[in-house]
């Protein structure tokens, strides 16, 4: 299981074109680039890279053409297997994003009219796969297996919410009977968290409640909405995967400001769960999801070809990110520890994590913000 993970959407942080003309889809090294920004992850307490799609699709990722095969814009399975090296030689695990729910239509599995025959969503580009079809389960099975063969630790499944739970039974225990030890995170928006894990034999969920609370809680000046999730989190029968951001949303800095983004930067650190931190989030970046196309590309950008580049314009945040790394890397029982309030209003958070052995007191204030963690300031 992982205990703090960095994820990497690579089509954008590469710099690949993302809806590419044919002159653009030629062989190309991108994913060797990560390489040079693995040790920068585990200045952040990371010991786990997630990489959101890596294989052959139309445009985003989320359009799967063929999930044997490395996006061409990407590299081939040469530089994926650089990858995976320089991962083991960091002492890093790989999870990568497995899209299962959907396809592209040019798919084989589409091709081969193993689809519901309903749209994922709304997107016509995107169909829904057939998931009461054997095929599909040993398509999917073979695919799972292929990579953590290849060398990966574990799944991320998207879309999960949408998708049958028995289907993730199936699929997941036959992974197991070859792969005991793989860990399995479903992405889940809304709807009975517990459930669902429990159905579908996964580790993990996105907690998307947790996420939302602290950046509305932060934004409206509202603690009592985190109160209130907190109660709803303590409650879950596994450890979630936490977040303040992701592919998907809106940056923080961008919901909260760059001192709000600090302050939950902090929460989410010293809260229960398996805090993912997504690139740029630790630099302070901004950018804000738009719906219509290309409302993502703000929210996926591209970085430099090494971290030496970048340290200057969110150097501050960075800073406060190593130093919280640091103190989660040394207490890994936080991930699955209690919370208990021990003060609260509309602007101030604090709040006693401890398990039968250890024990942590946060407090967090928005006017002005500050952050303590044990009677120590912590640098906002």
């Amino acid at each position: 299981m992982p205990n703090i993970i960095w994820q990497i959407y690579p089509l954008g942080f590469t710099g690949a074109p993302v809806r590419p003309s044919e002159g653009e889809r030629e062989t190309t090294p991108r994913l060797r680039h990560i390489c040079n920004w693995l040790d920068y992850a585990a200045e952040i307490g990371a010991d786990t890279i997630l990489l959101n799609p890596i294989f052959e699709s139309a445009t985003h990722g989320y359009d799967t053409i063929d999930h044997r095969k490395i996006d061409t814009r990407l590299g081939t399975d040469e530089d994926f297997d650089h990858l995976v090296k320089v991962c083991r030689e960091k002492n890093l695990e790989l999870v990568l994003d497995g899209v299962f729910n959907h396809v592209a239509e040019s798919h084989e599995l589409a091709t081969a009219g193993h689809v519901s025959g309903g749209d994922f969503e709304g997107h016509s580009d995107l169909l829904e796969l057939d998931h009461s079809s054997p095929e599909v389960e040993d398509y999917v099975v073979d695919v799972m297996c292929h990579w953590l063969e290849r060398g990966i630790s574990g799944w991320r499944l998207d879309a999960v919410y949408a998708t049958d739970p028995e289907f993730f039974a199936r699929v997941t225990t036959r992974v197991r009977e070859r792969f005991p030890h793989a860990w399995f995170v479903g992405e889940m928006i809304h709807g009975d968290y517990n459930d669902y894990v429990a159905k579908a034999h996964l580790d993990s969920i996105t907690q998307y409640e947790l996420w939302k609370a602290i950046w509305s809680s932060i934004k409206d000046r509202n603690f009592y909405e985190l109160e209130w999730t907190l109660k709803r989190n303590a409650e879950l029968t596994f450890t979630p995967m936490t977040f303040v951001g992701n592919h998907d949303t809106t940056r923080i800095a961008s919901q909260v400001g760059e001192h709000g983004a600090a302050i939950a930067a902090v929460l989410l650190y010293t809260l229960p769960g398996i805090p993912a931190i997504y690139y740029g989030d630790e630099q302070g970046f901004t950018g804000v999801k738009e719906e219509r196309v290309g409302g993502d590309d703000a929210v996926r950008p591209t970085v430099p070809g090494s971290p030496e580049e970048l340290h200057e314009i969110g150097k501050w945040m960075y800073a406060l990110h190593e130093q919280l790394g640091r103190r989660r890397q040394a207490q890994p029982w936080i991930k699955d520890a209690q919370v208990e309030i021990t003060d609260i209003d509309n602007a101030v958070l604090a709040y006693r994590v401890f398990d039968e052995n250890n024990s942590m007191n946060v407090r967090v204030e928005l006017d002005p913000p500050r952050a303590e963690i044990d009677g120590e300031s912590v640098g906002l």
